[in-house]
Protein backbone atom coordinates (compact mmCIF):
# COMPACT_ATOMS: atom_id res chain seq x y z
CA UNK A 1 0.00 0.00 0.00
CA UNK A 2 3.04 2.72 0.99
CA UNK A 3 4.75 1.74 -2.23
CA UNK A 4 1.14 2.19 -4.79
CA UNK A 5 1.10 5.78 -2.59
CA UNK A 6 4.72 6.49 -3.38
CA UNK A 7 4.42 6.46 -6.77
CA UNK A 8 1.11 8.21 -7.27
CA UNK A 9 3.10 10.80 -5.22
CA UNK A 10 5.65 11.01 -7.33
CA UNK A 11 3.17 10.67 -10.73
CA UNK A 12 1.70 14.22 -9.55
CA UNK A 13 4.89 15.81 -8.74
CA UNK A 14 5.74 14.84 -12.11
CA UNK A 15 1.93 16.23 -13.57
CA UNK A 16 2.98 19.44 -11.88
CA UNK A 17 6.43 20.16 -13.30
CA UNK A 18 7.02 21.76 -16.57
CA UNK A 19 8.68 20.41 -19.55
CA UNK A 20 11.62 21.14 -21.08
CA UNK A 21 9.76 23.43 -23.70
CA UNK A 22 7.62 25.05 -21.12
CA UNK A 23 10.92 25.92 -18.59
CA UNK A 24 13.14 27.32 -21.32
CA UNK A 25 11.22 28.20 -24.76
CA UNK A 26 8.72 31.08 -25.47
CA UNK A 27 6.32 29.94 -28.05
CA UNK A 28 5.04 31.67 -30.58
CA UNK A 29 2.66 30.74 -33.85
CA UNK A 30 2.91 32.13 -37.09
CA UNK A 31 -0.07 31.89 -39.47
CA UNK A 32 1.04 34.58 -42.31
CA UNK A 33 4.87 35.27 -43.52
CA UNK A 34 4.48 39.26 -44.90
CA UNK A 35 1.04 38.86 -46.56
CA UNK A 36 0.81 35.65 -47.51
CA UNK A 37 -1.42 33.16 -45.36
CA UNK A 38 0.54 30.03 -44.21
CA UNK A 39 -0.24 26.92 -42.36
CA UNK A 40 0.42 27.42 -39.17
CA UNK A 41 3.85 27.05 -37.76
CA UNK A 42 5.04 26.79 -34.13
CA UNK A 43 8.70 28.91 -33.54
CA UNK A 44 9.94 28.39 -29.81
CA UNK A 45 12.27 30.82 -29.00
CA UNK A 46 15.21 29.11 -26.44
CA UNK A 47 16.94 31.45 -23.57
CA UNK A 48 20.10 31.09 -25.43
CA UNK A 49 18.00 32.74 -28.49
CA UNK A 50 18.48 29.57 -30.72
CA UNK A 51 14.59 28.93 -32.44
CA UNK A 52 13.50 25.79 -33.57
CA UNK A 53 10.75 25.68 -36.16
CA UNK A 54 7.88 23.08 -35.72
CA UNK A 55 4.62 22.40 -36.80
CA UNK A 56 1.75 24.00 -34.98
CA UNK A 57 -1.31 22.05 -33.15
CA UNK A 58 -3.79 23.26 -36.22
CA UNK A 59 -1.26 22.66 -39.70
CA UNK A 60 -3.22 20.32 -41.30
CA UNK A 61 -0.16 17.96 -41.34
CA UNK A 62 -0.89 17.35 -37.81
CA UNK A 63 -4.76 18.40 -37.15
CA UNK A 64 -5.64 15.71 -39.55
CA UNK A 65 -2.86 13.15 -38.54
CA UNK A 66 -1.49 12.38 -42.46
CA UNK A 67 0.60 10.24 -43.55
CA UNK A 68 3.69 11.72 -44.68
CA UNK A 69 5.04 10.19 -47.64
CA UNK A 70 8.74 12.63 -47.92
CA UNK A 71 10.25 15.05 -46.85
CA UNK A 72 12.19 16.99 -49.65
CA UNK A 73 15.04 19.42 -48.54
CA UNK A 74 15.58 21.02 -52.16
CA UNK A 75 13.90 23.90 -52.36
CA UNK A 76 15.58 25.17 -55.34
CA UNK A 77 17.90 23.83 -58.46
CA UNK A 78 21.01 25.38 -55.99
CA UNK A 79 19.86 24.70 -52.39
CA UNK A 80 19.61 21.82 -50.44
CA UNK A 81 18.81 22.73 -46.90
CA UNK A 82 20.46 19.26 -45.67
CA UNK A 83 24.19 20.43 -47.56
CA UNK A 84 24.08 23.16 -44.69
CA UNK A 85 27.42 23.37 -42.63
CA UNK A 86 28.06 25.43 -39.85
CA UNK A 87 31.41 26.07 -37.81
CA UNK A 88 31.98 27.91 -34.11
CA UNK A 89 30.09 30.42 -32.09
CA UNK A 90 28.68 32.53 -34.57
CA UNK A 91 27.36 29.66 -36.89
CA UNK A 92 29.50 30.99 -40.17
CA UNK A 93 28.57 29.07 -42.94
CA UNK A 94 24.58 28.25 -41.63
CA UNK A 95 22.12 29.15 -44.60
CA UNK A 96 21.06 33.17 -44.64
CA UNK A 97 17.04 32.66 -44.10
CA UNK A 98 14.38 35.23 -44.53
CA UNK A 99 11.05 34.73 -43.03
CA UNK A 100 9.78 33.53 -46.25
CA UNK A 101 12.23 30.79 -46.84
CA UNK A 102 11.20 27.18 -47.51
CA UNK A 103 13.00 24.77 -45.24
CA UNK A 104 11.34 21.96 -46.78
CA UNK A 105 8.31 20.94 -48.37
CA UNK A 106 6.45 17.82 -46.81
CA UNK A 107 4.54 15.68 -49.37
CA UNK A 108 1.51 13.49 -47.95
CA UNK A 109 0.33 10.32 -48.95
CA UNK A 110 -2.87 11.81 -50.01
CA UNK A 111 -1.36 14.18 -53.03
CA UNK A 112 -0.84 17.33 -50.47
CA UNK A 113 2.64 19.13 -50.25
CA UNK A 114 2.72 21.98 -47.81
CA UNK A 115 5.85 24.47 -47.70
CA UNK A 116 7.68 24.75 -44.23
CA UNK A 117 8.88 28.35 -44.03
CA UNK A 118 11.53 29.60 -41.37
CA UNK A 119 8.99 32.48 -39.69
CA UNK A 120 12.29 34.75 -39.00
CA UNK A 121 15.34 35.53 -40.40
CA UNK A 122 18.75 34.31 -39.26
CA UNK A 123 20.64 31.50 -40.31
CA UNK A 124 19.77 28.03 -40.41
CA UNK A 125 21.75 25.90 -37.86
CA UNK A 126 20.40 22.49 -38.70
CA UNK A 127 17.73 20.46 -40.25
CA UNK A 128 16.47 17.73 -37.96
CA UNK A 129 18.11 14.82 -39.74
CA UNK A 130 15.92 12.29 -37.53
CA UNK A 131 12.59 13.10 -39.60
CA UNK A 132 14.42 11.71 -42.34
CA UNK A 133 14.38 8.05 -40.78
CA UNK A 134 11.25 8.41 -38.65
CA UNK A 135 8.72 11.32 -39.84
CA UNK A 136 6.59 10.31 -37.90
CA UNK A 137 8.15 12.21 -34.70
CA UNK A 138 6.32 15.45 -37.08
CA UNK A 139 2.72 14.22 -35.78
CA UNK A 140 4.06 12.80 -32.32
CA UNK A 141 6.08 15.14 -30.75
CA UNK A 142 6.13 18.19 -32.92
CA UNK A 143 7.48 20.16 -30.27
CA UNK A 144 10.52 18.53 -29.54
CA UNK A 145 12.21 15.36 -31.37
CA UNK A 146 10.00 16.43 -34.65
CA UNK A 147 11.32 19.74 -34.48
CA UNK A 148 12.23 20.66 -38.28
CA UNK A 149 14.60 23.35 -37.88
CA UNK A 150 16.71 25.45 -35.46
CA UNK A 151 17.72 28.90 -36.66
CA UNK A 152 19.44 31.20 -34.83
CA UNK A 153 18.06 35.05 -35.38
CA UNK A 154 19.77 38.06 -34.56
CA UNK A 155 19.76 38.97 -31.41
CA UNK A 156 18.66 42.73 -32.15
CA UNK A 157 15.29 40.75 -33.92
CA UNK A 158 14.25 38.15 -31.70
CA UNK A 159 11.67 40.74 -29.65
CA UNK A 160 10.24 41.79 -33.06
CA UNK A 161 9.49 38.66 -34.40
CA UNK A 162 8.06 37.37 -30.74
CA UNK A 163 6.19 40.94 -31.06
CA UNK A 164 4.77 40.00 -34.53
CA UNK A 165 3.68 36.32 -33.79
CA UNK A 166 1.01 34.83 -31.81
CA UNK A 167 0.76 33.90 -28.02
CA UNK A 168 -0.38 30.39 -27.26
CA UNK A 169 -3.78 32.17 -26.02
CA UNK A 170 -3.95 34.69 -28.93
CA UNK A 171 -3.67 31.57 -31.10
CA UNK A 172 -6.19 29.72 -29.28
CA UNK A 173 -8.55 32.79 -29.69
CA UNK A 174 -7.11 33.01 -33.65
CA UNK A 175 -8.14 29.42 -33.96
CA UNK A 176 -11.48 29.56 -32.73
Amino acid sequence: MHINTSIENSIELLNEYPSVVERYFTLRYCTKVGEQDIEHHCVMFHSNRICLISLADEHPIIKHQKSIKSIDCQVSTKVNRLDNKVSGKGKKGGQHLEPNSILCKIECEDGSVYNIYSCIKGKLVEINDNLSTDSSLLLTKPKSDGFIAIVLPQLSSIDKYKDEMLSLEQYQDFIK
